[in-house]
């Protein structure tokens, strides 16, 4: 091979490599989700009590009598015994398509799957049982998309059919860039056995005979009084992109992408629009207690608005609620009150605790780092906290919390 031959394949060596380095530049690799597809029957016939299994995807928590239920996105209810908080125990599943959220009232669980309303008897927690189905009493709605996807692949999906999507699955592509860039109930107030409680970024709350769930427009009121067999009552369009309800006496505060609503529940069965605080577009749940509402704007990816805060708003006034204060968070999800205590999951920053006694003047009194926190129920003795894979349990402490037990969902 003479000198020549030698450079010219040595050119050509480089400008390949050059130019699949240059093409390197244009692709990327992506996570995308793909919809896991059933229909309406297929939905229906797939509840089952089984044993218990690892979560997949952490969800709402709620607590009732000895008892942990753990939503997995989409999949079913998780109960965890709660008998010994220094030791929980995984106990069974109700596998259930398509649910979000769960309320239980004098053993009767109430859960959402697809656009039904479903009832279970665990009065005996050995034997579960499915006793009721309210069908299509909800929208037709998509399950909220995993973290960290870049995109929802719908091209299997035929959205004019009769098909449900109750989950995704996650695919890793590499793909070309475009060069234009473009989810525990609440009722904190009600302390009696008979009702559950859970955390702030709730879709379910039972006030006395009546169960309230939102979806992303609508306030549905359904009729407990016969609690194995719920009575859909009044559904009221309250607005786009509604997320959380909380209850506090005879009002809901209601949590959207877009600001708080506010509702009198006087009249149970037909709730009464009073105010709308708006904010930039954010997730937002919102806790309340006495006149001052806390609610959390988480910014970025999907929610909107770049920046994340800790907004404190004064609702004495039902029909004109003012914003009092602004304090800067790093990704916050759930929240919650107990006495003067204020918590704060901010995300991948950890469980912030705050002094509230001078609000609207907050004090940040303790930071539990190291620790993805989404949600928290704050109990009479202790604070029940759910991260991304774990439940951890703490004992007040004055002004902070001692960990009494962390519990290893997945």
């Amino acid at each position: 091979m003479n000198t020549k031959q030698t450079y010219s394949i040595l050119f050509f060596l480089i400008t390949l490599i050059s130019c699949e380095k240059q093409n390197d530049d244009l692709y990327h690799t992506v996570n995308v989700a793909i919809p896991i597809i059933m229909n309406q029957e297929e939905l229906r016939s797939e509840v089952k009590i089984q044993s218990p299994e690892t979560i997949s995807q952490t969800g709402k928590i709620y607590s009732y009598k000895n008892y942990l239920f753990i939503n997995d996105k989409t999949k079913g209810i998780h109960i965890i015994d709660n008998s010994n908080p220094k030791n929980p125990i995984k106990f069974k599943l109700i596998a259930l398509p398509a649910n979000t959220d769960i309320a239980i009232k004098n053993d009767f669980l109430y859960a959402d799957s697809g656009t039904d309303l479903v009832t279970f008897d665990i009065s005996d927690m050995n034997s579960i049982t499915e006793i009721g189905r309210s069908k299509e009493v909800f929208p037709l709605r998509y399950p909220p998309v995993p973290e960290n996807t870049s995109y929802v692949d719908y091209s299997h999906f035929d959205h004019n059919s009769t098909g449900i999507i109750t989950g995704y699955t996650i695919e890793t592509r590499r793909e070309k860039k475009i060069t234009d860039d473009f989810d525990i109930v609440t009722s904190f107030q009600n302390t009696s056995n008979s009702v559950g409680i859970g955390g702030s970024l709730a879709r379910f709350n039972i006030v006395d005979n009546y169960l309230y769930i939102v979806d992303i427009y609508n306030l549905s009121v359904f009729d407990i009084k016969n609690l194995n067999s719920p009575k859909a009552l009044h559904q009221q369009y309250v607005g786009w992109e509604i997320e959380t309800i909380f209850n506090q006496g005879n009002y809901m505060y209601i949590g959207s992408t877009t600001g708080m609503l506010i509702y009198d529940i006087t009249n149970r069965a037909v709730p009464q629009h009073q105010s709308t605080i708006s904010h930039l577009l954010a997730c937002d749940p919102v806790v309340v207690q006495g006149d001052l509402a806390y609610v959390t704007l988480r910014g970025g990816n999907e929610c909107g608005q770049p920046d994340s805060m800790l907004e404190v708003i004064d609702v004495q006034d039902k029909k004109n609620p003012k914003l009092l204060q602004t304090y800067p968070m790093q990704n916050p999800y759930g929240l919650g009150i107990k006495d003067q205590s204020l918590f704060v999951c901010d995300g991948t920053a950890g469980l912030r605790v705050f002094d509230i006694s001078q609000t609207p003047t907050l004090h940040q009194t303790s930071v539990f780092q190291n620790i993805n926190t989404k949600d928290v129920i704050p109990l009479e003795d202790k604070l029940l906290m759910i991260s991304d894979d774990s439940i951890y349990q703490y004992l007040y402490e004055q002004k902070t919390l001692k960990l009494l037990s962390r519990f290893r969902l997945n």
